[in-house]
């Protein structure tokens, strides 16, 4: 599932936008101010962030900066109450990828997290393509050359998720914790499932998976 942390100072708001997207089958996360946000970001994956401009401790644009220098792909949505152009035109400056004026339409809302989503790759419809390769969700299978080879789920989750943020660092702890959930697993087991996909794929031309030491792994894009 989708996983969204919502930015805002305003305790009504949060709450209430949450409970728009967990109705539109979103996971969601909360935080109340920008340093709240970078502890969450730390220790949790996030696939998305809806953040307000206008907030305490840390402000809507610093925080935009601080998470593109750590997760440069990551999908912004800038949401605040000034309408005036200079303020959209520094959100974008400030790396935001897409902006919205208070009060905030939710339908419209959705449709552009949809919208975001489906250009980071993580879209509705759950496929990645590199070069000659594409990844189904739908059927847990690499396809290559037109010749679909089925994967063990965990594995498969586990390559699309890297894949989903070429060259994004995840440490270990946001892949265990994203990929196994509750039935959370051991270093082992990370690392039994990441040494069996770098033999499966093996001399290909289209990606490799790279150990950053003492952090995690992340996934390169050779075309």
């Amino acid at each position: 599932m989708v996983r969204i942390l919502v930015v805002e100072d305003d305790k009504n708001i949060r709450k209430l936008m949450c409970a728009v997207l967990r109705q539109n089958g979103f996971e969601t996360l909360q935080a109340e101010d920008g340093l709240a946000a970078l502890e969450i970001m730390d220790t949790q994956h996030v696939d998305l962030v809806v953040l307000d401009l206008m907030m305490p401790k840390m402000d809507g644009y610093e925080l935009t900066k601080e998470l593109r220098t750590t997760w440069e792909h990551m999908p912004i949505l800038m949401v605040t109450a000034k309408q005036e152009p200079g303020f959209k035109h520094q959100g974008f400056l400030a790396g935001t990828d897409d902006y919205m004026t208070k009060p905030v339409d939710e339908q419209e809302m959705v449709l552009r997290i949809r919208a975001l989503l489906r250009r980071s790759q993580i879209a509705a419809e759950r496929k990645i393509i590199i070069g000659d390769v594409a990844l189904d969700y739908n059927s847990f299978s690499v396809i290559k050359h037109g010749k679909a080879t089925p994967m063990p789920k965990k594995e498969f989750q586990l390559l699309f998720k890297l894949l989903s943020y070429p060259g994004m660092v995840f440490t270990r702890t946001q892949l265990l914790e994203e990929i196994w959930g509750i039935d959370y697993a051991s270093d082992h087991s990370l690392n039994v499932h990441i040494n069996r996909l770098r033999e499966q794929f093996h001399g290909w031309d289209e990606f490799e998976i790279i150990t950053v030491r003492g952090v995690g792994y992340k996934v390169v894009k050779k075309v």
